[in-house]
């Protein structure tokens, strides 16, 4: 998964170092193998399972100012977003630069009305988040997106003073659902494959 994150970046061809930020040696020699830098080891206390993605691109974009050319604009993208595209880089720059954004990243509509949602009692029984949505009709009520979790664009200024990103200084890259699967279940790595699958086949 790593590989096409990586390769997209490299394809893109906007970039003028792509690095991975990473506590682990054996993910680190598989981004250089293919193509990425790994200048730094990422510090402990920025590899725990609570850290979130703003501190982590931050000490990334510090780093960087600190050895070398000063950031501009920063870009995360995620190496479980196996189908991240080049072209949805250049569309996110683009959309950074064009609205003055403090960051643009990719969103999907839900595919069902989230104004419907349920939740498990503890009884074991169903309960509407929205009950008085009951009798509203599906297509009457407002489209929700999610993040894609493919990539976040941001300026760099944003990143090193932790701004957060799902906020009025964001911008939206607009994706179909059809290219959206993050990876944090087997469940979602199985849909990916099936995704994959048929992406690929559609293009034979």
């Amino acid at each position: 998964m790593l590989a096409w994150s990586i390769e997209a970046a490299v394809q893109s061809k906007c970039f003028d170092r792509v690095i991975v930020s990473t506590d682990d040696t054996e993910i680190a020699r598989v981004a250089e193998a293919y193509g990425a830098e790994v200048p730094f080891i990422r510090p402990a206390e920025l590899s725990d399972d609570y850290t979130g993605t703003i501190p982590v691109v931050a000490h990334a974009a510090q780093w960087q100012n600190e050895h070398g050319a000063q950031c501009g604009q920063v870009c995360c993208i995620y190496a479980t977003a196996p189908f991240v595209r080049f072209v949805d880089l250049l569309d996110g720059l683009e959309e950074l630069t064009r609205t003055g954004a403090d960051y643009a990243f990719t969103v999907t509509s839900y595919a069902f009305p989230i104004q419907r949602a349920l939740r498990m009692t503890k009884e074991g029984r169903v309960q509407m988040f929205q009950p008085e949505h009951f009798h509203t009709r599906s297509q009457d009520l407002e489209e929700t997106w999610h993040d894609a979790g493919q990539f976040y664009w941001g300026k760099a200024e944003a990143w090193l003073t932790l701004k957060p990103i799902f906020s009025a200084g964001a911008a939206p890259i607009f994706l179909p659902r059809y290219r959206v699967q993050d990876i944090d279940t087997q469940e979602d790595w199985e849909r990916a494959e099936w995704l994959h699958k048929a992406l690929t086949e559609s293009k034979a």
